[in-house]
């Protein structure tokens, strides 16, 4: 294992989702452990116009992890112990609305948490933390993300709800329907935990969410046929470049200062090391 205390301070790290393993040219592959096991793989650590970047594929650098049992907790310490203030998660996602299409893209500022199980905080105790998610994806990290596709031509939705289903089976038609009815505009399995543990140590998270698919119950498309994992997987990879540039200039583009109140979520608490 790497000592991560002798590694320089890196500001940004990224998530990649399906399709998206890699993203910074010549870069360090560190293996990292966590208090809360081992993250998802070695992290990737390069720069993008001097600024210091960490990378981790949060499904496994082939795969190998379904979205329930990605160890998120472990995945996010690791960034945090790097020193990652500020946090890209991409991620490939369905349709629920027929004005958002496959290929815009989304910047999601609300979540829906449908999933189960899954550790979701690192204040297991003693003694009670509880960090409002209000506002779930950081408003600063949003405009950078939104403002960096739409310099690029891209269809960028600013704004929009996720629902955040367990997996790894898509839904049924029926609650697709439901959750079409209820307004939400995206659909995905990996946002939660993800955004709350971010928030827990005060790092700015932002999901920027590229469209596959519709989901099978989306009014006014008849005829969508149940997506398959190959062909979302197909999608995102024809796209892969499209993100990376949407990551590569957001990176570039971020303001020095955090102007958010993200760092100050948890009022100085600091999570106690796992018994």
């Amino acid at each position: 294992m790497t000592d991560i205390g002798q590694l320089e301070p890196v500001e940004v790290g990224v998530f990649g989702g399906s399709g998206l393993y890699a993203l910074l040219d010549g870069a360090e592959t560190v293996t990292v452990d966590t208090p809360y096991g081992p993250p998802s793989g070695p992290l990737q650590i390069g720069q993008i116009d001097g600024r210091r970047v960490a990378f981790l594929p949060r499904h496994g650098p082939g795969h190998e992890l379904p979205p329930h049992r990605i160890n998120y907790r472990a995945n996010v310490w690791a960034l945090h112990q790097l020193g990652v203030t500020r946090l890209l998660g991409p991620c490939a996602s369905g349709s629920l609305q027929p004005d958002v299409k496959p290929g815009h893209f989304v910047v999601c500022d609300q979540l829906i948490d449908r999933t189960y199980g899954r550790e979701q905080t690192f204040f297991d105790g003693p003694g009670a933390v509880h960090v409002s998610l209000a506002e779930p994806y950081c408003p600063q990290l949003r405009q950078v993300a939104v403002a960096a596709g739409r310099d690029q031509g891209i269809t960028m939705h600013d704004g929009g709800t996720v629902v955040v289903i367990q997996g790894p089976r898509f839904s049924t038609r029926a609650e697709s329907v439901w959750y079409r009815d209820l307004g939400w505009q995206v659909i995905n399995m990996t946002q939660y935990p993800e955004a709350a543990l971010a928030r827990e140590l005060g790092i700015c998270y932002a999901s920027i969410a590229l469209i596959t698919d519709y989901d099978v119950g989306v009014e006014g498309m008849d005829g969508v046929e149940p997506v398959t994992q190959a062909e979302v997987f197909a999608f995102f990879e024809r796209n892969a470049d499209q993100v990376r540039e949407v990551l590569g200039r957001a990176i570039r583009t971020l303001p020095a200062e955090r102007t958010c109140a993200c760092a100050d979520a948890v009022d100085g608490a600091v999570p106690p090391p796992p018994a």
